[in-house]
């Protein structure tokens, strides 16, 4: 499933037009991604949880040529799924 076809669904679901869903979940993920922006954590219960993961500078290889390559520090979005979440996945 695309955006497009979730906006889709979220429109028949909530009986409202193609646009307004878009703007709903547009505006849900902007949210999302300014709270984890900010280094926040965002936890919906049963669902999941959005956090920033912190990766430390490392050593890595070219796998092309077998050089040694510094890899930056950074902040990686990570996802963790909840209880009903897993639970709906695996009764499917």
């Amino acid at each position: 499933m695309n955006k497009g076809e979730f906006v889709e669904a979220l429109a028949d679901r909530l009986d409202v037009s193609r646009a307004q869903a878009d703007r709903a979940l547009s505006t849900v993920l902007d949210i999302i991604v300014e709270r984890m922006a900010a280094g926040e954590k965002v936890a919906f219960t049963g669902f999941g949880s959005f956090e920033v993961s912190e990766r430390a500078a490392r050593t890595g290889r070219n796998p092309q040529t077998g050089a040694s390559i510094k890899i930056a520090a950074s902040r990686v979005p990570k996802f963790s799924a909840g209880a009903t979440l897993k639970t709906a996945i695996n009764s499917k």
